[in-house]
């Protein structure tokens, strides 16, 4: 069983800086509904990212950038619901933030009134220090998230390692500085060198969270459908699935279907 940090307590900002301080990993997972936050809750996870990958595997888009401000609360919503003690955050939509500050904190005050998430988290560095900070004037904390940034997927026409060259990595380093003065409570660093995450772990005060970004980090996220296997298509380096549900669900169906041709569902001892 894993060690818990303040079991019984409601995870938060100031939870995740002690466990910064401490040494504590901190885990990180996605939920969009309520049942699927239940059981992350219920497993110990620290933090429960409502991830804009709900475009993705709930919705069925190719990329994140189709999902609404109004699907996020909802999905958001669900998520706080189901979640009793794991602090959840949830992404702001593309087109709520970027280019306009005042637009960027309408969007978040939204999100935080009518989900009741704890936290929002938005991508991008220098570009989005403009919302960042009026989102915090409000009083609202705000997550990074650097490296491979999805909603920005057109511009860099790649899902590929980021930040391997000399001078994005120096600015990747510039942004989660400039990031972390303006009062980001945590980043998120998405699929860059496991040695340059490292670096910037031990320069920042505050937890860096790495997804395909090593084992330095402060903490870890994952998609769950893809961490429990509910996803098959997906495969790249940094994820390991611990269960293969995609196979016993199907399995499952095609046992019900079954059993239900030859008439033995419902036996006698399932009917009224």
């Amino acid at each position: 069983m894993p060690v818990h940090f303040n079991d019984k307590k409601r995870i938060t900002t100031k939870t995740l800086h002690e466990m910064k301080k401490s040494n504590h990993k901190i885990s990180m997972l996605t939920a969009y509904d309520y049942t699927m936050a239940k059981i992350i809750d219920a497993g110990g996870a620290d933090v429960i990212l409502v991830g804009d990958s709900a475009s993705n595997v709930m919705a069925g888009h190719e990329t994140t950038l189709p999902i609404t401000l109004d699907q996020m609360i909802y999905h958001s919503a669900s998520v706080v619901r189901g979640a009793e003690r794991a602090m959840v955050v949830t992404d702001l939509p593309f087109g709520s933030y970027q280019g306009n500050s005042k637009e960027a904190l309408s969007s978040a005050i939204k999100i935080m009134k009518e989900s009741g998430a704890h936290a929002v988290k938005l991508e991008g560095g220098n570009e989005v220090l403009e919302s960042v900070k009026r989102i915090l004037t409000a009083g609202i904390p705000v997550m990074g998230h650097l490296g491979l940034t999805p909603q920005s997927i057109y511009k860099f026409g790649t899902y590929s390692v980021r930040a391997q060259e000399e001078e994005e990595a120096k600015q990747l380093m510039n942004d989660a500085i400039e990031l972390q003065e303006a009062g980001v409570f945590g980043i998120v660093l998405e699929k860059v060198p496991a040695h340059l995450a490292e670096k910037i772990s031990r320069k920042l005060r505050i937890p860096v969270i790495g997804i395909g970004a090593g084992n330095s980090c402060d903490g870890q996220v994952l998609v769950s459908h893809d961490m429990f296997g509910m996803t098959h298509e997906f495969s790249p380096r940094f994820l390991r699935r611990y269960l293969n549900l995609y196979d016993e669900m199907k399995n499952a169906v095609n046992q019900y279907c079954l059993d239900v041709q030859i008439g033995d569902f419902p036996n006698d001892k399932e009917q009224y």
